[in-house]
């Protein structure tokens, strides 16, 4: 997975893009198992696939590239 690994915890650098999809949100790297029970409690967010495919981050995201 070449420099994406460098964005996860040492335990899912090896995984498959299917097993970080499916991860806990604490696989990713800087993610604690505090801000993740905040992702979930705010947002219903439990994976990184969760994460990545939350409407609100979505919009956010495309706002975003709009102003640049």
């Amino acid at each position: 997975m070449g420099d994406i690994a460098s964005k996860l915890d040492k335990e899912y650098e090896t995984k498959s893009a299917q097993e970080i999809a499916d991860a806990p949100v604490a696989a990713l790297q800087g993610v604690s198992e505090s801000d993740a029970e905040k992702l979930k409690e705010a947002f219903n967010i439990k994976t990184v696939r969760d994460l990545g495919t939350n409407k609100y981050f979505l919009w956010a995201q495309a706002f975003a590239k709009l102003a640049e």
